[in-house]
């Protein structure tokens, strides 16, 4: 078993810093579990970090995938596998930052990734009626099973897509996932989860979304249209490009999309914390203010090289 210390959290809480310093004073290197921040031009939108953040600690499966390329879960968790086995491997800690539920539960569970069984055709149907989109598939099931549409991510559509055709072709509700879930054989996780005052987090949220507008956010959307991507493809179905092409698509000017990324993102940031919250080996720490919080890292800190330096 390799030992990988998880630092989790819902956007814009601060994981960043906080995962590359624990790496910096643990000797480890970080791999995203992050769905956006995997793919190469999408540095604004999906606030990849920086290049000088980059060059603090190696990091892996960050900007890696072409837009246009399709990808999955199933394909995540083996690069992710294979990375963890990698770092581990020079005597490095692997550091697992993001707030991806299904990234990370891919890691922490030995979770089978198969295609599901079931009627092609009523699959087929159910994704012509939703478009496509995955929000409008989750919002399909939360209304059959709302207790199903907690535990399954609104990214994992083939879950969530056999999960309504399952409910639609007469089943009353879904046993819990949780329970079909074996440790992974490979990772013995250690996680830490951020978190905020809400409020706090929501005005973190909408800071954000203002500087992405500004740095540059519809232009480079407009340089991934060009490249002959739209809202079809799985990589423009993030939050604030999908908003930004449904205002080009309309005529409106992109910045008019700004409220509803807003509105999104705090929605999303809602559904990452329930989600996160069922961890039960989760050790969490809550951050305040806009300055690095050194006591809450130290703290951060000692219970990271704790766990994870331990002797076997």
């Amino acid at each position: 078993m390799i030992r990988a210390l998880f630092v989790c959290g819902p956007t814009a809480v601060g994981k960043t810093e906080y995962s590359i310093r624990l790496a910096e004073e643990l000797g480890g290197e970080i791999i995203s579990a992050d769905s956006m921040q995997i793919y190469k031009y999408m540095d604004i939108g999906s606030a990849k970090p920086t290049p000088g953040e980059l060059s603090r600690v190696p990091h892996h499966l960050v900007g890696f995938l072409d837009p246009r390329e399709p990808f999955s879960a199933a394909m995540y968790q083996r690069l992710a596998q294979e990375a963890v086995r990698e770092v581990a491997s020079r005597g490095k800690l692997p550091v697992i930052s993001g707030g991806t539920g299904l990234y990370i539960n891919s890691l922490v569970y030995d979770m089978d990734f198969s295609a599901p069984a079931g009627d092609p055709l009523a699959r087929e149907k159910i994704l012509a009626e939703t478009g496509g989109d995955p929000q409008r598939l989750w919002e399909r099931l939360r209304s059959h099973d709302p207790a199903a549409a907690g535990r399954i991510h609104a990214n994992n559509v083939k879950r969530v897509l056999r999960a309504v055709e399952r409910l639609e072709s007469g089943e009353d509700s879904l046993a819990d996932f949780s329970s079909l879930k074996a440790p992974s054989k490979l990772i013995e996780p250690v996680m830490i989860g951020l978190d905020r005052d809400r409020d706090e987090l929501y005005r973190r949220i909408d800071t954000r979304v203002d500087k992405i507008f500004a740095a540059g956010l519809p232009a480079e959307i407009e340089r991934l249209m060009e490249m002959g991507l739209d809202s079809s493809d799985i990589s423009m179905k993030g939050i604030g490009y999908k908003e930004v092409i449904e205002a080009v698509k309309e005529g409106r000017d992109p910045l008019s999309a700004a409220p509803l990324v807003k509105l999104n993102t705090r929605h999303y940031a809602k559904r990452q914390l329930t989600w996160l919250r069922r961890y039960e080996d989760m050790r969490w720490f809550t951050l305040k203010g806009e300055a690095f919080n050194e006591d809450v890292f130290q703290r951060m800190l000692g219970y990271g090289r704790e766990k994870t330096q331990t002797a076997e």
